[in-house]
């Protein structure tokens, strides 16, 4: 029985010779686009029009998905976190997980992009002050489609800085039979509507 790991450590040999990556120079790469929302619940306002207002305590917002290929997984493993539980297919079934599993920040990165793409304003967002609480819940393995929620926890004008507000929001990340794989409670700052653009 083919477990899947045959094609990993192809396309792993693929990409160990001649240049870094020839044998997933091919692969899709992640567009703008490629996701969508998966909720009924969706921002009042788009989200190159939306303000520190427009995040409301208690809404919840579901997008994806982003399918983890085994290429992606070692591209980015060999690049930025090259155990062999991320980038050794061989290595990784005698591992604890019993297969190649994805690094816990290529996981960081895929939540990032949908964050961004769908979530965080294209108009107000400044910065973000930082996480709490990331957790790697469970291993995500090639094949897994991966979603995300986001939780509105918390919208507080800024106290020194009227202009703007801190929203925290809570980060779930789920595979594809609804089990979460990452949690993160995000911070970022964004700009009020009413004092920037005069309106509301």
């Amino acid at each position: 029985m083919n477990d899947g790991s045959e094609t990993v450590d192809a396309a792993h040999a693929g990409a160990r010779t001649g240049s870094r990556h020839p044998g997933t120079a091919s692969a899709p790469r992640l567009t703008a686009g490629t996701t969508k929302p998966l909720s009924d619940t969706v921002f009042t306002t788009p989200v190159e029009d939306r303000y520190f207002e427009d995040y409301v305590p208690g809404a919840v917002y579901v997008y994806g998905s982003i399918t983890m290929t085994s290429e992606d997984i070692l591209r980015f493993a060999d690049e930025f976190d090259p155990q062999s539980i991320h980038n050794d297919p061989q290595a990784a079934r005698q591992g604890p997980f019993s297969g190649l599993i994805a690094s816990g920040w290529h996981t960081c990165s895929v939540t990032m992009r949908m964050y961004v793409d769908h979530y965080v304003s294209k108009v107000a967002g400044l910065a973000s002050p930082g996480i709490d609480e990331l957790r790697w819940v469970q291993p995500v393995r090639p094949g897994d489609s991966l979603s995300l929620r986001a939780t509105v926890k918390d919208a507080r004008v800024s106290r020194s800085k009227p202009d703007r507000g801190l929203v925290t929001t809570g980060i779930e990340v789920l595979n594809q039979h609804g089990q979460t794989v990452l949690t993160m409670s995000a911070m970022n700052l964004f700009l009020r509507r009413r004092l920037i653009s005069g309106r509301g």
